[in-house]
Order: structure tokens, then C-alpha cells, then sequence
């Protein structure tokens, strides 16, 4: 009984609990914070960085007690960027004659007005 109400400096407490007898909820709270702040900022850093500059480090989070430094997890790879087609969407490629299928003049892959009225209702 005597035990539980020992500081959590004591020698005692340190025996038993290690480094975590150091740290009290509030301590844990606080590095929960910390880690999360470090986040949102590495995320807003990263949001509004130059397309062309190297991607930044994922922020490393608070050591507790009781554990090892972990390697910080990678971000994501960022995606290759899409070539952008020389026709406009919706249409193919055509040869610019009247009876050319491909076409865009001939309404070969262009949606009627009551296809139109069709799908946006």
C-alpha cells in the first residue's frame, strides 16, 4: 500500500517502472501534441512547397520512455504526372474530313442533347 503512494521520483518507482516513472500523463499528452503539431506543419510544408523542390522529411515523433527511436514511416511516392493528350476529352483523333468517323465535327463521340438530358438527371 505504502508503494503506491511513493513519488514517481523515488528510487523505488524507477526500479520498478524505468524511465516511464519520469513521465506523467500530462507528460504523454504533451508529446502526443508535439508529435501531431510536427505532422500538420510537415504536412502544410509540403502542401504548398515548390513542384520542383526535393519532398521533405517526415517529421520523427517523441521518444517515450520504455521505447526505441523508431525510424520515422516514408511518405508516399509521389505520382508520375500524366501526359496530357493532344485532343480534347471526349473525342478521337480524327483526319478533319466529313466522313471521317473520328471526327469531333460529326458527333461520332459527342453526346446528343437528350443523352445529355439523360445522364445529369
Amino acid at each position: 500500500m505504502l508503494l503506491r503512494h511513493l513519488p514517481r521520483d523515488s528510487a523505488i518507482a524507477r526500479e520498478l517502472n524505468g524511465e516511464a516513472a519520469e513521465w506523467s500523463p500530462t507528460d504523454y499528452l504533451l508529446a502526443q501534441v508535439i508529435d501531431q503539431l510536427a505532422e500538420s506543419n510537415w504536412m502544410f510544408a509540403t502542401v504548398n512547397r515548390d513542384e520542383d523542390s526535393d519532398p521533405l522529411d517526415f517529421p520523427k515523433p517523441v521518444t517515450r520512455p520504455g521505447q526505441k527511436p523508431s525510424p520515422a514511416p516514408e511518405p508516399a511516392p509521389e505520382p508520375e504526372p500524366v501526359p496530357e493528350p493532344d485532343t480534347p476529352p471526349g473525342t478521337s483523333p480524327g483526319t478533319g474530313d466529313p466522313g471521317d468517323p473520328g471526327d469531333p465535327g460529326t458527333g461520332a463521340d459527342v453526346p446528343s442533347p437528350a443523352q445529355l438530358a439523360a445522364f445529369f438527371s
